[in-house]
């Protein structure tokens, strides 16, 4: 086909008008994509309400409300099945980023203990931690058991009863973990609840029991039980007269629990950075930092490589103490 030169004025016109064209498509582009977030977000927890990784998110996700300008998150509890029931729900919702969940180290655990049909590593994508915290080693204030140096001495006479709550728990799994590495004669002892835990301190039927700060804050701050010692590599800002397992003489003992954000795999990356800057100044807040402080977690952000990091060393680390302790896959 031959093409004929416009006059000079009817081409000024055509030029002209596929300017304003080119100008009103792209303008179209642009508002064919909304702005995010355009909806609530909603964040599902594997947990039921109320306990630490539940306070500790709603503090957090009210905070980047703030931040979005009172943009409303909604906080969906989906407990139980070891998590299968939150994620399933998490992995059926849109890619869109208004659906994340919360992910702990439970959930690096249970890679190894359950037969999961979908991958948490690969299925999801890493946004930050939030924060961290410890477990504590705990015994009856008037018993013998005064430090771990004493509890190892103990156990070259008997046979110790080391206590924690469900079996794969984050806790019995620790108290496994101290078994190994202190290489003692135990047997843990799994309980229901972390009342039935502290009862059985207290009446004596266990010598130790593997637990959180926050969930034993009371019975710790009223002096009902002594702690002899934290699970973290460093000293807490919440006790910081009770030495770690590892200055206390267990050099490869270390237990750092974690609860972090997530998003579905194929979540705009866009949208993971947004949230990522979000959540690293919140945790920065000095009144967001006292007061998971106060519930014995440390406010921690990271960049979604390091958590990537973070779960895949837990996984690999809590997969071999399943293995050593016998504990069955269900």
């Amino acid at each position: 086909m031959t093409a004929f030169p416009l006059p000079s004025a009817r081409r000024r016109e055509f030029l002209l008008g596929c300017a304003a064209t080119a100008l009103t498509t792209g303008v179209g582009s642009l508002h064919a994509q909304p702005a995010y977030p355009s909806q609530p977000i909603r964040v599902i927890v594997p947990f039921g309400p109320g306990g630490l990784a539940d306070i500790s998110l709603r503090l957090v996700a009210q905070k980047i409300s703030e931040r979005m300008g009172g943009h409303a998150w909604v906080i969906e509890n989906r407990p139980g099945a070891g998590g299968v029931v939150a994620a399933q729900a998490a992995l059926n919702a849109p890619r869109d980023g208004h659906t994340l969940i919360l992910f702990a180290n439970g959930t690096a655990i249970g890679k190894s203990l359950f037969k999961l049909d979908y991958d948490p590593e690969t299925d999801f994508t890493p946004i930050s931690t939030l924060a961290l915290f410890d477990l504590i080693l705990v015994t009856r204030k008037d018993g013998p058991l005064t430090d771990v140096r004493s509890v190892l001495a103990a156990a070259r006479q008997r046979q110790l009863m080391l206590g924690s709550i469900n079996p794969g728990s984050t806790q019995n799994l620790s108290a496994e973990l101290f078994k190994s590495v202190a290489k003692i004669d135990a047997t843990v002892v799994p309980y229901k609840s972390t009342p039935e835990v502290l009862t059985g301190v207290l009446r004596g039927d266990i010598d130790i029991a593997f637990e959180s700060y926050a969930a034993l804050k009371g019975p710790v701050d009223a002096g009902q039980v002594r702690v002899i010692a934290g699970t973290d590599a460093m000293r807490t800002a919440w006790l910081p007269n009770v030495p770690t397992v590892k200055e206390s003489g267990l050099a490869g003992y270390e237990v750092t629990g974690w609860n972090a954000l997530y998003a579905p795999a194929g979540t705009p990356a866009s949208v993971v950075t947004l949230l990522n800057a979000h959540v690293k100044a919140v945790m920065a807040m000095p009144d967001v930092r006292k007061r998971l402080a106060d519930l014995g977690t440390e406010a921690k952000s990271s960049t979604p490589t390091e958590l990537a990091e973070i779960f895949r060393r837990d996984a690999a680390k809590w997969g071999q103490v399943i293995a050593r302790a016998n504990i069955k896959v269900s």
